[in-house]
């Protein structure tokens, strides 16, 4: 009987290579591209002109976006973290309020604390960050000490703000703010905003990837009890976050009523919702644990790119409502979808 020959042993490169995936930023960018494309030949069809070859246009888009995106930077972190926020918006316009508060003119009779007119713009960015930093800090400190909801945690401080905004000059709005003040909102080629928001976000994207910071944010979005028991101080790290992240609602408050050159109470309104959106519609997961700094840029430019779009095409802000609506709960079907798709891999 002829003796078989043993079977070679299999070695890792007998095995088949799975198939290289691509960023998920790469479909979020292709559907931003094909917006484009349509809001381009529907322009051509309907007005005759073209969407994207119109510098005007697309500057005050991405202007527009800036200030989302800057809040859009810290929402992020929280929704990878697993929590949500309500209140960014609310805290844009108390800290617009703060700061245009401590930047009026040399002088001004009407200022509303007349001897400290003429401060250097550094001192009103710097109350208005702060303002954000203390409603950040209560945020976080009530989900971490308190085990209340972040729905609900976010919701009071959203109303609370808004009080204060209106509050602080009885809802007058704030003018006559100095030129040094107004750069912050403007700067060379009236592009600063984005340069802050694009500044933001480049540090997140590196503090989420590469530090100690991000990995703990993305362990206690996958599972809080884990990272509880790896030694991950769960409530510190909450309080951080929701601080940094109401830091950066208060700096976009700034650059807000600075680009306004004035304050008024009711600034931010509704910002929140878009912040929340940009994200989501740039693949953060709701369920968390899962996100990237660079989606949510991108997500930032599609909201941008609706609104442009819609305005450019005259249609009635009723019905862009609606689309945006449709969008998003698009984007969150998506999600959905992803994760069960993920786990049943």
């Amino acid at each position: 009987m002829t003796a078989q020959p043993a079977p070679t042993p299999s070695t890792a490169l007998d095995a088949p290579t799975p198939p290289r995936r691509l960023p998920p930023e790469v479909s979020i960018l292709a559907v931003m591209v094909g917006m484009m494309l349509l809001f381009e030949a529907l322009g051509w069809m309907f007005e005759g002109q073209s969407f994207i070859l119109n510098p005007a246009r697309l500057r005050i888009m991405i202007l527009q976006e800036a200030v989302i995106g800057i809040i859009a930077v810290g929402v992020t972190q929280i929704i990878i973290m697993g929590g949500i926020d309500l209140s960014s918006g609310s805290v844009v316009g108390m800290a617009a309020m703060i700061g245009a508060s401590l930047a009026q003119n040399v002088g001004d009779a009407h200022a509303v604390y007349p001897s400290l007119t003429g401060l250097p713009w550094i001192v009103p960015l710097l109350a208005g960050i702060a303002a954000g930093l203390v409603a950040g800090t209560i945020n976080g400190t009530l989900i971490a000490m308190t085990k209340i909801p972040p729905f609900i945690a976010t919701l009071g401080m959203m109303v609370s703000a808004r009080g204060v905004a209106d509050w602080y000059t009885n809802g007058e709005p704030i003018g006559r703010l100095s030129d040094s003040y107004g750069d912050i909102g403007l700067g060379p080629w009236g592009m600063t905003p984005v340069v802050i928001f694009l500044g933001c976000a480049a540090i997140a994207h590196v503090a989420l990837r590469y530090t100690r910071y991000g990995k703990f944010i993305y362990a206690i979005g996958a599972n809080p009890l884990a990272a509880r028991v790896s030694g991950i101080d769960v409530e510190k790290q909450i309080i951080a976050v929701y601080a940094i992240a109401g830091g950066l609602s208060g700096l976009a408050g700034v650059v807000l009523s600075a680009r306004a050159v004035s304050g008024q109470a009711g600034m931010g309104y509704g910002f929140e919702l878009d912040a929340i959106s940009a994200v989501v519609i740039g693949g953060t997961s709701l369920s968390g644990g899962v996100g990237r700094m660079t989606g949510t840029i991108i997500g930032a430019v599609i909201l941008g790119v609706l609104t442009s779009g819609f305005t450019f095409l005259n249609v009635d802000a009723t019905y862009q409502e609606m689309i945006k609506g449709a969008v998003i709960i698009a984007a969150v079907i998506t999600d959905q979808y992803r994760q069960r798709k993920r786990r049943s891999v």
